[in-house]
């Protein structure tokens, strides 16, 4: 057996992945305890203003991690780039059935970056972070109101008969009524799609650490590690043009 060690995942792509990870369990345990405030008996003022201005806070820092990943994809290094994470191009549907007929016989070919049904995981995996993150900076301004939309809320609410400036969370008489109740309307579908999507994102995580773990076992290559050390170290040549460690 010979084993020859590559380098694949360069330094800033891995700190997005244990950012966003990090960022991703702080924002579920949180939004977890919102979700279920009234069964923990968590009053509005300071309880839930506190969680939600913490979990807004958590949120800029995965939304700009997530931002800074989307800018290195088209200048980081040739697997941190789109043209190596997403599905298409050149020959990739003869890829994927092969990829797909190896897989099935137990031999499918071998891969340094992602692998063509990765490339489609991956995709899917990055839209639903991008919803989320969409949907929590509407709803930072419209529970806490907080950038980038918390102005705009808090001028919303006030109406004619208050001022924006005097607007607090959970303070009904800092508030025109009838405002407030029209941009809670305006909330309502955002934080169906911000509560579901958090659910299906959990979903698609825990099958990329079973599949991620799978894969080590069976294959070896070091998938794991090499999001620490940016190196795999694998026994047939990859099929993706890798760069070679001497």
């Amino acid at each position: 057996m010979t084993l020859r060690e590559y380098r694949v995942w360069d330094r800033s792509q891995r700190i997005f992945h244990w950012v966003n990870a990090l960022a991703v369990l702080t924002l579920a345990a949180i939004g977890t305890v919102i979700l279920n405030s009234d069964a923990l008996g968590i009053p509005d003022d300071p309880g839930m203003v506190g969680l939600k201005t913490v979990h807004v806070y958590a949120g800029y820092v995965f939304v700009s991690n997530l931002a800074w990943r989307i800018v290195w994809g088209f200048i980081g290094g040739p697997f941190a780039r789109w043209r190596a994470l997403l599905p298409g191009g050149a020959g990739y549907g003869r890829r994927l059935a092969d990829f797909v007929r190896g897989l099935r016989k137990g031999q499918a070919p071998v891969y340094l970056g992602h692998n063509p049904l990765a490339r489609i995981f991956f995709s899917v995996l990055m839209l639903f972070l991008l919803v989320q993150a969409g949907t929590g900076l509407i709803l930072a301004g419209t529970d806490v109101y907080m950038p980038p939309f918390g102005r705009t809320m808090a001028e919303w609410v006030a109406a004619d008969t208050h001022d924006p400036a005097l607007v607090k969370p959970y303070s009904p008489d800092t508030v025109n009524a009838e405002a407030y109740k029209e941009m809670r309307a305006f909330r309502s579908p955002i934080v169906l799609v911000h509560e579901n999507n958090f659910f299906l994102l959990m979903t698609l995580i825990a099958i990329h650490i079973i599949v991620a773990l799978v894969m080590e076992v069976r294959e070896g290559g070091a998938i794991i590690s090499a999001m620490v050390t940016g190196k795999k170290i694998l026994e047939q040549p990859p099929e993706d043009a890798p760069e070679e460690l001497g």
